[in-house]
């Protein structure tokens, strides 16, 4: 059963959670004496504005089979070659794990026949949950560029940042906010309709009682 809670953003979740979250961080960093090695700020190429273009596209076929609307791409940073491809499949498959990106990893790793994802990068449509930024991170993927900001499962900034932590073994900073208004609006849109038929038939197994 698909949720309504959701609320998806253009633009990064702040308030007091975010905070603690970033204190907390903090706090590990001074017991553990490590600091973040700091990281020049990235902008997107017109190669990921592009790559995020056909994840909207596959966002948008989701959505049309009854999925959550994320889209991911996988792409050789060297050429755009699409190296895997997929929207979310978690209703179709009963598959906790059918998220768009777990799935276009899985089958750029298989395309090339190694794990490692070297001179790869990600576009996404919703900022990675803390299962896909696992599978980012163990990929070696060298980019992710993200569009809608999660502030309730997202991993990638918003309840955490395990793409981007002192403690792994690979850190690739995400660029979040590509294509974010269309990212959000389309997530949103998708939610608000499924409110509606929640209601519809609610009123209607009232009217027949």
């Amino acid at each position: 059963m698909i949720g309504f809670e959701r609320d998806f953003k253009p633009h990064p979740p702040g308030g007091f959670a975010r905070l603690r979250a970033r204190l907390r961080d903090a706090l590990v960093m001074v017991i553990a004496g490590r600091w973040p090695v700091p990281q020049a700020a990235a902008r997107a190429s017109a190669m990921d504005v592009a790559m995020m273009g056909r994840a909207l596209e596959l966002a948008r076929e989701a959505a049309a089979a009854g999925e959550v609307p994320v889209g991911a791409v996988v792409y050789r940073l060297s050429t755009g070659e699409v190296l895997g491809e997929s929207g979310n499949t978690r209703e179709r498959d009963a598959d906790p794990a059918g998220h768009a990106e777990l799935i276009a990893i899985r089958q750029a790793a298989k395309r090339v026949g190694d794990f490692r994802l070297h001179d790869c990068g990600l576009a996404v449509t919703l900022e990675p949950c803390a299962m896909c930024s696992g599978a980012i991170v163990n990929a070696r993927l060298q980019r992710v560029v993200f569009g809608a900001w999660d502030p309730k499962a997202g991993f990638a900034g918003s309840l955490g940042n395990l793409l981007d932590h002192h403690r792994l073994n690979h850190r690739v900073p995400p660029i979040a906010g590509v294509r974010g208004e269309e990212c959000a609006q389309l997530l949103t849109e998708f939610f608000r309709q499924l409110r509606k038929k929640k209601a519809s038939r609610k009123e209607a197994k009232s009217d027949g009682s």
